[in-house]
């Protein structure tokens, strides 16, 4: 695949990703033009994430059915549209429906991104190109929120939003010329019933999810989206075992690499999602930085991922799958407990050097796990494995800052106080426990385990030994 391909995808999902958090720094400044409360206004964030939960599903389908090029293109033009009404927005209602526009487009962008990468590379180089789109997920958060507070302070929230348009058009532009055209599969009709319960779960449980760590509804609104999420999902796991064709096709998960990727990937997005919620609280709060300088802290960890995509073929190649994985979990952890140590004398460089180390690691385990999660998986399968694995994202990192505030109003309820420097050095260690638990599911994975793509040569030759045998 020409490697313009990867970093046009990779430009249009990192515009997705970044427009999930670039507003958190601004939405005092919105709030006041449009006459509400900056409280209020959170469910403007909400509700991208819920169009994100309700169309991720369908994206699959709508791929095989009229063409992933095409409703990648078509899912960009959604996005910039939403993005202007989002710029001229007055009032919380346009505002909040805009946003869930951009949700609609960015809810078909990422994983027909993902699709268009997987059935247009082979193999033996799917994880340098996975190394490319795994930028954004990483970048995106932290490039928010300070980029989010410099347009805001020095220019106009609006800018936040204008700038996606000529972003936008330049992907959409070169997506048409570069981008291959993928041969349209034959899907059978849609599953309604499944479509429609699987929104539920998912917008539910995110929703749900959302309000209770964001506060902008009563929590016990929140816990009860997330018990009907919950029952949703329950009811369409039994219609999927029904169906022949289910919108999201629980069989993958017989595939033992898809099974593991899918469940340490889970679990290590929850910690992935709960640091940047936690740090630039931390640095603010805690330390007294403005959003401007805790966000110059924190963006050393982009430095790492944008790094890793040098090295993640390679280290791939030589350790494999499952020692790699194992490891960036372990390094992960180790980084996120230290960061239940850092006080204001910390000194910047050594706090810098182990959001540095932390930010390689992160990189490597989502690298390898993206690239994993198709190792095995047959191309006609590939838009089904795009969804889940879409879903499943944005359900853990829903949960992963969900948990994060969980456990300041825990901290806070028993001081009995603010929030202190000790309650986020408390949620730093407890959010490392739950990064370790990601290494689990692959120590039982072969060692050989996805070699073909991984270009394991040790792995490799035992399997040629074997069969010479």
């Amino acid at each position: 695949m020409n490697r313009i391909v990867p970093m046009i995808l990779a430009v249009a999902l990192f515009m997705e990703q970044m427009d999930s958090t670039v507003i958190s720094t601004s939405l005092p400044a919105i709030a006041h033009d449009i006459g509400v409360g900056p409280i209020t206004l959170k469910l403007a964030l909400t509700s991208y994430m819920v169009a994100l939960a309700i169309f991720i599903p369908l994206s699959g389908w709508m791929a095989d059915r009229f063409g992933a090029k095409r409703i990648f293109r078509a899912a960009m033009l959604v996005f910039i549209a939403g993005s202007v009404f989002c710029a001229v927005a007055d009032s919380l209602v346009a505002f909040v429906l805009s946003r869930f526009l951009q949700g609609m487009g960015g809810a078909m962008m990422t994983p027909v991104a993902r699709l268009v990468l997987v059935r247009g590379t082979p193999r033996s180089e799917l994880v340098s190109a996975m190394a490319l789109l795994t930028i954004p997920a990483l970048v995106g958060p932290l490039a928010g929120p300070p980029l989010g507070g410099f347009i805001t302070t020095y220019f106009s929230w609006h800018w936040i939003f204008l700038i996606n348009v000529p972003v936008g058009i330049a992907g959409y532009v070169l997506s048409g010329i570069y981008l291959p055209e993928m041969e349209r599969q034959n899907p059978p009709p849609v599953d309604i019933l499944g479509f429609l319960l699987g929104g539920i779960a998912a917008s539910g449980i995110v929703f749900g999810l959302s309000v209770i760590s964001l506060p902008a509804l009563p929590p016990a609104i929140g816990i009860a989206s997330v018990a009907a999420g919950i029952a949703a999902t329950f009811l369409y796991i039994f219609h999927a075992r029904r169906h022949p064709a289910p919108v999201l096709d629980l069989k993958l998960f017989r595939d033992s690499a898809f099974r593991a990727a899918s469940i340490g990937g889970t679990v290590f997005r929850i910690s992935v999602g709960a640091v940047p919620f936690l740090m630039p609280l931390m640095l603010q709060i805690g330390f007294g930085l403005n959003p401007f300088q805790s966000g110059l802290i924190t963006f050393i960890g982009a430095v790492g991922a944008i790094t890793t995509k040098f090295f993640a073929r390679r280290v791939l190649a030589f350790a494999g799958f499952r020692t790699t994985l194992i490891i960036a979990a372990v390094i992960a952890a180790g980084m996120t407990f230290i960061n239940g140590f850092f006080t204001p004398a910390t000194p910047y460089l050594v706090m810098l050097t182990i959001l540095l180390i932390a930010g390689f690691a992160r990189s490597f385990f989502f690298t390898g796990v993206n690239a994993l999660s198709f190792a095995d998986i047959e191309d006609a399968d590939a838009s089904k494995a795009t969804s889940m694995s879409a879903v499943l994202q944005q359900i853990s990192l829903a949960l992963g800052v969900a948990v994060a505030g969980a456990i300041l109003e825990i901290q806070t309820a028993i001081g009995g106080g603010p929030l202190a420097l000790d309650d986020f050095h408390i949620a730093f260690m407890i959010i490392a426990v739950a990064n370790l638990l990601a290494a689990i599911p692959f120590l039982t994975m072969a060692k050989n385990a996805g070699a073909s793509v991984s270009g394991h040569r040790k792995a490799l030759r035992e399997a040629e030994a074997t069969a010479g045998k």
